[in-house]
C-alpha cells in the first residue's frame, strides 16, 4: 500500500485494538489531542482528517495541558487505553515534555508524536529550530529521551516497521508501561513506501499476565510464615492489574490487616474489617501505627516511593519485606525479597500457611477507627473559613460509587489520600509521582472523556488553576463535563508549611510575602475567569455554602465543566504524623533552621537504607 509515512502511521493507530478490564474490545488509541503547526499540519494532520471518522481528534489549547489530558485518560482506564499527542515543531514539542516526565514517573501509557526539523536539512535552519553547534543531527526533541520509556526518530518511512511493534510493546507491557516519543521529521513525514497490508491487520492487545517464578513464591511463602505481624501493602499495580478482589481475598484468607499507597487508594472499600487505611506522610496514622509495628510487609504493585515508607521510616528496624511487581527494577529495590509478576496472577499463586492471631487483626479496625475520629473532628470543626478537610468532606459525603475523585500537587493531595473515605473500587486519582501542578484541570478532562457514567470531580488550588488552566475551555469546547473544586487560599500554602517547618522565614509563597511594586495588588477573580471560558461556576464562602455549590456543579457538569471557587484557610491540615526527609541547611543565621537540621538528623538515624531479604 503505496501510503506517506503519516498515513501508515494513523492506520496502524487505528488497527490497535485492547481488552478492557470488563472483557469487552475497544480502540486501544481511542483519541488523538493535536495543535497543529508548521511541522505536522501537512503530514500527520493531512493523515487524521483522511480518518476523521475513524480516530477522533480533539484541539486544546496548551499542549501539555493535552498531554495531561491524554494521562489522565490512561489513568481512568487501568493503562487498558492510549492517548496520542502530536505537536509541531519547536515549543510545541516541548511543552509536552513535561507531560512526558508525568507519564513516567507514575508508570502510565502516552503517545507523544512532535513534528521535528528537516531531516534532508536543506532549509535549515527552519523556523524554531534551535540549532546544535557540535550535533547537527539533534533537535529539542532529544529532551523527551530522559522522560520517555521508548524514543525514536523517524527518517526513513519504512522504518515504522522496526519501530511500531516496539511502540505497542512499551505502552502495553505491565513492566515497562510508559511514554513513548516518536519524533517525525515533516519532509519524512510526507515521504512515501509501498508498506504491506499486513501491517494495518486488526491487533488485540490483552493484558500482560507474567507468571511468577516458582522459587520466588516459595521463598516468599516462607517469610510470610515466619510473621507475627504481618502487613499487606497495596499499590497502584494492584489496580492495573485489576487485582483488587484477589488481594482482599487474600487478606481475608489469612488475616493480614491492609493498607493503601496514594496511587493504590481505594483498592479497599472503607470499612472492611482488615482495613488500617492509607500509608505514610500523606496517610493516616492507623496505617503507619501498624507498619511501625509490622514484623513482615507484603508490598505489592508499588515502588514504595518516600511520601509511602516516609523516606523508609515508617517500618520498623528489623522489617522484612516481599515485594511482588511486575517490573523487576522495583521489585528488588532497598534489598526486599522479589516475587516478580503480575499482581493478580502472584496473589492467586501464592501459598502459605499463615494466620494471624485475632489481636493482630482487630488491631487495624481499633486504628482506623481513631483516625476516622480525628477526621470527623477536623470535618466539624468551627472555622472561619472552610479548611481543606472540610472540603473533601463535602466532596465525599455527596459521591457515589460511580463517581471519581481527582487531584495532583499541594496540600490536597494529603488531605484527599489521608481523608477520604472510598465510595467504589479505583475511583480516585491521586498524581504525586510527579506532582504536577496543571494535571488537576487538564487530567480532569482525560478522565471525563474515558468515564461517561459517574461524575468526575477534581480538587485543585489557586496556584494550579493559574498554572494551567486553558483546557477548561477546551473541555467546555468539546463538550466533556466535570466538576472542579478550585480552594483560594491565596498562594503557595503547602510549601511555605514545608519552609515554616523547617525554619524558614515565610517568603515568595504566600501573596502577602511576595515581591511587588504596587500598594495593593489585584486579586483573581477565579469565577470570572472560569466564566469566560465557558464553564458554569459557583461560589462558596463556608461548609454549608460548599456543600449545595457542589450539588448544583454535580448537575451542571453534564456537557462542560463546572466550577466551584471557595476560600479556604491556608494553614489547616490533615497530619498523618510521619517524618518525610528534605534538605535542611547545614548552616543558616537563623536558629529555627539550625534547630531543623537538628531533627533532620535525628530523623535520618532512624531511616532504613537497606533491608535483609
Amino acid at each position: 500500500m503505496r501510503l506517506t509515512t503519516a498515513q501508515a502511521l494513523v492506520r496502524w493507530l487505528i488497527a490497535q485494538r485492547t481488552e478492557l478490564t470488563d472483557g469487552s474490545e475497544a480502540p486501544l488509541f481511542p483519541a488523538v489531542w493535536a495543535i497543529f503547526g508548521h511541522g505536522n499540519v501537512l503530514g500527520i494532520g493531512t493523515a487524521l482528517e483522511e480518518q476523521r471518522d475513524r480516530i477522533p481528534v480533539w484541539r486544546g489549547h496548551n499542549e501539555q495541558g493535552m498531554a495531561l489530558a491524554a494521562v489522565g485518560y490512561a489513568k481512568a482506564t487501568h493503562r487498558r487505553q492510549v492517548g496520542v499527542v502530536t505537536s509541531s515543531v519547536g515549543p510545541g514539542a516541548t511543552n509536552m515534555v513535561t507531560a512526558a516526565g508525568v507519564a513516567h514517573a507514575n508508570r502510565l501509557p502516552l503517545l507523544l508524536l512532535p513534528g521535528d526539523t528537516f531531516a534532508s536539512r536543506a532549509p535549515d535552519p527552519v523556523l524554531q529550530q534551535v540549532e546544535h553547534f557540535h550535533d547537527p543531527g539533534g533537535s529539542v526533541n532529544d529532551a523527551f529521551r530522559a522522560v520517555s520509556r521508548y524514543f525514536d526518530r523517524i527518517t526513513r518511512p519504512e522504518q515504522l516497521l522496526a519501530t511500531l511493534p516496539q511502540v505497542a510493546r512499551v505502552l502495553t507491557d505491565p513492566a515497562d508501561c510508559g511514554p513513548v516519543t516518536l519524533a517525525l521529521p515533516q519532509d519524512v513525514q510526507a515521504e512515501t513506501f509501498d508498506f504491506p497490508g499486513a501491517l494495518f491487520e486488526p491487533v488485540s492487545h490483552r493484558p500482560l499476565r507474567t507468571r511468577p517464578d516458582t522459587d520466588a513464591l516459595v521463598a516468599a511463602a516462607a517469610v510470610l510464615e515466619s510473621a507475627m505481624r504481618p502487613l499487606m501493602v497495596l499499590g497502584g499495580g494492584v489496580r492495573y492489574s485489576d487485582a483488587a478482589a484477589e488481594a482482599l481475598r487474600f487478606a481475608e484468607a489469612h488475616g493480614i490487616p491492609l493498607a493503601e499507597t496514594t496511587a493504590g487508594r481505594t483498592l479497599v472499600p472503607h470499612d472492611h474489617p482488615l482495613y488500617a487505611g492509607p500509608l505514610g506522610v500523606t496517610g493516616s496514622a492507623s496505617a503507619n501505627a501498624l507498619a511501625a509495628e509490622a514484623d513482615v510487609v507484603l508490598a505489592v504493585g508499588t515502588r514504595l516511593q518516600d511520601f509511602t515508607t516516609a523516606s523508609w521510616t515508617v517500618f520498623a528496624p528489623n522489617v522484612r519485606v516481599v515485594t511482588v511487581n511486575a517490573a523487576r527494577f522495583d521489585a528488588v529495590k532497598h534489598g526486599a525479597l522479589a516475587v516478580v509478576g503480575d499482581a493478580r496472577a502472584a496473589l492467586s499463586e501464592l501459598d502459605c500457611a499463615l494466620r494471624v492471631t485475632p489481636a493482630w487483626r482487630t488491631r487495624a479496625r481499633a486504628e482506623l477507627s481513631a483516625w476516622d475520629s480525628q477526621v470527623d473532628g477536623l470535618r466539624s470543626a468551627a472555622t472561619e473559613l472552610p479548611t481543606y478537610a472540610q472540603v473533601v468532606g463535602a466532596v465525599n459525603e455527596a459521591s457515589g460509587p460511580e463517581d471519581y475523585v481527582m487531584t495532583a500537587s499541594g496540600g490536597l493531595p494529603g488531605e484527599l489520600a489521608g481523608g477520604w473515605r472510598a465510595t467504589g473500587t479505583s475511583t480516585m486519582d491521586i498524581e504525586y509521582g510527579f506532582s504536577c501542578m496543571g494535571y488537576e484541570l487538564a487530567g480532569a478532562w482525560g478522565a471525563a472523556m474515558a468515564r461517561p457514567g459517574g461524575v468526575v470531580t477534581t480538587l485543585l488550588g489557586d496556584g494550579s488553576y493559574l498554572m494551567l488552566n486553558a483546557e477548561l475551555y477546551s473541555a467546555a469546547f468539546a463538550g466533556h463535563g466535570f466538576v472542579a473544586i478550585v480552594c483560594d487560599n491565596d498562594g503557595y500554602a503547602v510549601i511555605e508549611r514545608l519552609q515554616n517547618g523547617q525554619g524558614g522565614a515565610s517568603y515568595n509563597n504566600m501573596y502577602e510575602t511576595c515581591r511587588t511594586t504596587v500598594t495593593r495588588p489585584p486579586r483573581v477573580d477565579f469565577a470570572a475567569h472560569a466564566a469566560a471560558q465557558g464553564c458554569a461556576v459557583f461560589t462558596a464562602t463556608t461548609v454549608d455554602d460548599l456543600r449545595a455549590a457542589y450539588a448544583k456543579a454535580r448537575a451542571a457538569a453534564t456537557d462542560r465543566p463546572a466550577v466551584v471557587v471557595v476560600r479556604t484557610a491556608p494553614s489547616s491540615w490533615t497530619e498523618a504524623g510521619a517524618w518525610w526527609e528534605v534538605g535542611v541547611p547545614e548552616v543558616s543565621h537563623r536558629d529555627e533552621v539550625r534547630s531543623a537540621r537538628t531533627r533532620l538528623t535525628a530523623g535520618k538515624a532512624g531511616q532504613l537504607r537497606y533491608l535483609a531479604p
